[in-house]
């Protein structure tokens, strides 16, 4: 049987940082089955002192002593967390203070920083790719194509538009993404629209049987989420992608992240994290 045990992402911000960081860590572990919670913004010592009090009332349940992974930046905050009855894992002073003797200066100690807005043109790249992902998402939109820095094309539930959204959001990447449907098959040939952008395109696929589970959930028992025409589509797919130089991944294994970083990768644009 696996042990259980909660984990605290402690954080006077949004608690993303603490999240991806910690996360990232307890992958590692198997066989525990991992009760996460976020506790954001804790921006004074009265927070600090009621998450500690959480802490504790956990530690009391008797299912061994949390795991806190904390982001704080204060350090009144930070010395009140790490008072907490748990395993307390504080990554501003596992890293900044090292960082800080090495580099010879001192942080500013901005709260939030990481995840803040007031970097305007930064941020604003950002949602104007949020908002291009959004309009041009499965084909809705022929307009701006040039604009985009990839257009994902595949057939339908392969994972273009997660993809799509994930590289705007965490990389402020402009995607398109359009469907290859039968009357592309039938045709042989890409959709004009996207004859045009040729350079710009990346594809998506994905297993038959995979993709029959899939549409298998939104369309049960159609012939869409048949075996025999996620096959035939996927063939025909690969097939023309092959035929126009187009460069796919195949999505079956692959988390959303993996399958970014890959595309970012082969189409070789410079990676900013948000």
């Amino acid at each position: 049987m696996s042990q259980r045990r909660t984990v605290f992402f402690v954080s006077d911000g949004t608690g993303i940082t603490a999240q991806m960081l910690g996360h990232s860590l307890l992958t590692q572990f198997e066989g525990v089955e991992f009760n996460q919670v976020t506790v954001p913004f804790i921006d004074s010592v009265e927070k600090a002192h009621e998450c500690r009090a959480r802490i504790a009332v956990e530690a009391a349940r008797g299912n061994g002593r949390p795991i806190v992974f904390s982001t704080l930046v204060n350090s009144d905050l930070r010395a009140e967390i790490r008072e907490a009855d748990g395993l307390v894992l504080d990554f501003f002073e596992t890293f900044i203070d090292p960082l800080e003797a090495g580099l010879g200066l001192r942080s500013n100690h901005t709260i939030g920083r990481s995840h803040s807005a007031k970097d305007k043109p930064e941020y604003q790249r950002r949602i104007e790719a949020i908002n291009f992902s959004l309009a041009h998402d499965d084909g809705a939109s022929h307009r701006d194509l040039d604009q985009a820095d990839v257009i994902l094309v595949g057939v339908s539930r392969t994972g273009k538009t997660p993809t799509s959204l994930y590289l705007a959001l965490q990389f402020g990447v402009k995607v398109a993404n359009y469907p290859l449907i039968p009357e592309d098959f039938e045709r042989d040939a890409l959709p004009e629209v996207l004859r045009v952008h040729r350079s710009q395109l990346y594809g998506l696929t994905i297993a038959p049987e995979r993709l029959r589970e899939i549409r298998q959930q939104r369309r049960p028992d159609s012939a869409y989420a048949k075996l025999e025409n996620c096959r035939y589509e996927i063939e025909r797919a690969e097939s023309l992608m092959r035929r126009e130089g187009i460069r796919w991944i195949n999505s079956t294994a692959r988390s959303i992240e993996e399958i970014a970083i890959t595309i970012l990768r082969d189409i070789k644009i410079e990676r900013q994290v948000y």
